[in-house]
């Protein structure tokens, strides 16, 4: 299920590229420049190896260097937008997102599951303000969010089982959900009624609704979600006039997956 990082004997396996990748991965909101030695415990890297992978990605053009700091520069979109091209998301998703924007003035996204988090590969935003804003690349942690409930609600029991043994649930607000013994009761909730909601797990002030989206094998492959503020609709008015516009989406987005396997294929972990 997850993208963890895990110990490799495959012989075919390149430690050196992991190491480089977990280097441009260290860098996000909140530490968008660092020092050498901040690289260093981002990553769990020996300070040598950190600075060799750096030196390595700054003579590469992913990373700069001024004075002591490092940063990322806009070279590494070349990654992502290599992805949403290749797998025509825009295509897939992006006009069925656009209409439950359009119809309900809730922001609608797609999410898949890497790691313990929700990664969002396609988002239609409101033009109305929230307090969380979202993007294509943006993570939150799943146990947290009405896509990654739904996401981990349609896993198979041993991906799952894996999943809350391994998972911290720390508390985000006082709604958070941080037994797994709740969560699993919970999820097995939302895998009998066909979707999941949160309000105000996340962060205070949103109120949101999803769907899973299943691939050909009736797998789950992604999920899709209205968002807004809880100032605008109470969770149970979302979940009862926003539901049936998503499900609706995401069979018009299975279709569409039937048309490009290799989409479905990728979506996979």
């Amino acid at each position: 299920m997850g993208r963890e990082p895990k110990q490799r004997q495959d012989s075919e396996y390149l430690s050196t590229l992991e190491r480089g990748l977990s280097v441009l991965r260290a860098f996000n909101q909140s530490r968008p420049e660092m020092q050498l030695s901040e690289v260093a415990a981002a990553t769990g890297l020996n300070p040598a190896v950190a600075r060799r992978c750096l030196n390595t990605l700054v003579q590469l053009g992913y990373v700069a260097q001024h004075g002591r700091r490092f940063l990322l520069r806009p070279e590494v979109l070349v990654f992502g937008s290599a992805f949403l091209a290749s797998m025509n998301i825009e295509e897939v998703a992006g006009p069925h997102l656009q209409a439950v924007r359009d119809e309900t003035g809730d922001s609608s996204s797609m999410a898949v599951l890497s790691g313990h988090d929700i990664l969002y590969i396609a988002h239609v935003s409101t033009n109305r303000r929230i307090r969380l804003g979202a993007g294509v690349g943006t993570r939150f942690p799943a146990y947290a969010t009405s896509l990654g409930k739904v996401l981990l609600a349609f896993q198979d029991d041993t991906d799952l089982a894996a999943y809350l043994d391994a998972a911290e649930l720390p508390r985000l607000t006082e709604n958070t959900i941080t037994s797994a013994k709740v969560l699993r009761n919970r999820l097995r909730e939302i895998r009998a009624d066909g979707f999941a909601s949160a309000q105000d797990e996340l962060d205070y002030g949103i109120v949101s609704v999803a769907v899973p989206v299943f691939d050909k094998d009736r797998r789950v492959a992604a999920a899709i979600n209205c968002s807004t503020s809880t100032t605008r609709i109470s969770r149970e008015d979302l979940v009862a006039t926003r539901v049936p516009l998503l499900q609706r989406a995401a069979r018009e987005i299975e279709d569409a997956l039937r048309r490009w396997p290799f989409l479905s294929h990728s979506l996979r972990p």
